[in-house]
């Protein structure tokens, strides 16, 4: 399922920081009453009325030549060309301003939907007071306070609108699988080994895929849709040069795919970006393969393989669970191995075990290792029934969820591996209270 971008963007000092944080309920961008502040785009996952969708925050659109207000006009602009639905904010407090209709005018061009919101709408004097932006051409002006929360609903109820059937099911019966990773680890290179063709465009230059692009193909009996992501769409040398530009499009096609191939380049080795886009992975819930490609390169001896293999599981503890291949696209060297990991991979995430034998498995480990005392109260686990699959999901009937420590959580996950595999999936455990 491909999720609907939504960007927020206005000139600076909106409130726009202030919107996202009430949005997704969490205070993950900076707010302070100050302009500027905002200077890279963050994302975030949020949810209304049982529609999930991608937020991106940006910074304030001004018209200052300086190097620092071009990048973020950059930035703002790349969110406007990833976005399914735009809002745009102003200030009932500053009015409408010359900026406000510049940005609407962009806006406009972009042939996108967009909503108008206004911030700072405190109190009710001040909901009515927002009649100078009709004139922006952009529809009614929905009042809003981030800081109180009020018209919000209107807000995200007029957003949620908008997507239409973008949220849309892969009805085909091939397994999706996405190949992601910072530039210039061998990602296209990598499909075009995998694809034994020069189906996308390889170069040793940073950013140079500009498109995600779905290929689907069979091997032995088997339908595949391999997405190779990376890029941005736009050009310039501030998208090039910047590599959390391409973090969306990563985003995105995990959004889409089944099962992720998270590529190092061992010529490198991990650095800090390779661990985030790992996570987007995992907290999405998808298969993952750590592959680790241009094995070809560095000098190795006997323990090479495994010493890299200790550093990947020493620094993606949470990615325990995802199997590790060590591959050459350029040699090809066990490029043929990993589709075999990815059906492998497939099955076990779509596996569903009995709940007879699940129950078995709780008796036996609860036995091997019992439950635990949190102030003088005892867990105590009536029942396990599996009820989703793509990550397998359990639910555990307790008499208090409270009492269901995340140690405990973790040596169920690990009994449930130990006994069924699930390799390469994440799993999850939910407590319910038994009624």
């Amino acid at each position: 399922m491909s999720l609907p971008v939504v960007a927020l963007v206005g000139r600076p000092n909106v409130g726009k920081s202030t919107i996202f944080n009430r949005i997704i309920n969490s205070r993950v961008a900076i707010v302070e009453d100050k302009a500027g502040v905002t200077r890279d785009r963050i994302y975030a996952r949020a949810e209304w009325m049982g529609h999930e969708f991608i937020l991106i925050d940006t910074g304030g659109i001004t018209l200052d030549s300086g190097e620092i207000e071009e990048q973020i006009k950059a930035q703002a602009e790349i969110a406007i060309d990833e976005a399914d639905v735009i809002v745009m904010l102003g200030d009932v407090t500053q009015h409408m301003t010359n900026m406000d209709e510049t940005i609407a005018k962009m806006l406009y061009r972009t042939k996108k939907p967009v909503i108008l919101a206004i911030n700072k709408a405190d109190n009710p004097e001040q909901r009515t007071d927002i009649y100078d932006f009709y004139s922006l051409g952009l529809g009614d002006p929905i009042p809003v306070s981030g800081s109180h929360g009020t018209g919000m609903g209107d807000l995200l109820d007029a957003i949620v609108g908008e997507f239409g059937d973008k949220a849309n099911q892969h009805e085909d019966d091939s397994i999706r699988f996405s190949v992601i990773g910072r530039p210039n680890v061998g990602k296209s290179s990598l499909v075009n080994a995998i694809l034994g063709e020069q189906r996308v465009i390889v170069s040793n230059i940073e950013g140079t895929t500009r498109d995600a692009i779905d290929t689907t193909f069979t091997n032995d009996g088997q339908k595949y849709t391999i997405v190779d992501t990376a890029g941005i769409r736009r050009r310039g040398k501030v998208y090039e040069k910047t590599e959390k530009y391409s973090v969306l499009r990563a985003i995105s096609a995990i959004e889409e795919s089944d099962i992720t191939l998270l590529v190092l380049d061992a010529s490198t080795g991990i650095r800090e970006q390779d661990k985030h886009v790992a996570g987007y992975a995992h907290d999405a819930g998808r298969g993952v393969i750590i592959v680790v490609n241009k094995w070809d390169l560095p000098k190795k001896d006997s323990r090479s393989m495994k010493d890299f293999e200790d550093t990947i599981r020493r620094e993606f503890q949470y990615l325990d669970y995802a199997p590790i291949i060590f591959v050459s696209a350029k040699t090809g060297q066990r490029v043929p191995d990993i589709l075999k990991l990815v059906k492998e991979v497939h099955e076990d995430q779509t596996r569903r075990i009995q709940s007879s034998v699940l129950n078995d498995l709780l008796l036996e480990a609860t036995r091997i290792t019992p439950t635990p005392l949190v102030n003088g109260k005892r867990l105590r686990i009536y029942y396990m029934t599996q009820v989703a699959v793509t990550p397998p999901t359990f639910v555990v009937f307790v008499n208090d969820p409270e009492l269901l420590h995340f140690s405990y959580q973790r040596f169920l996950i690990n009994q449930l591996r130990q006994n069924f595999d699930f390799v390469g999936t994440p799993i999850k455990i939910l407590a319910r209270k038994r009624k």
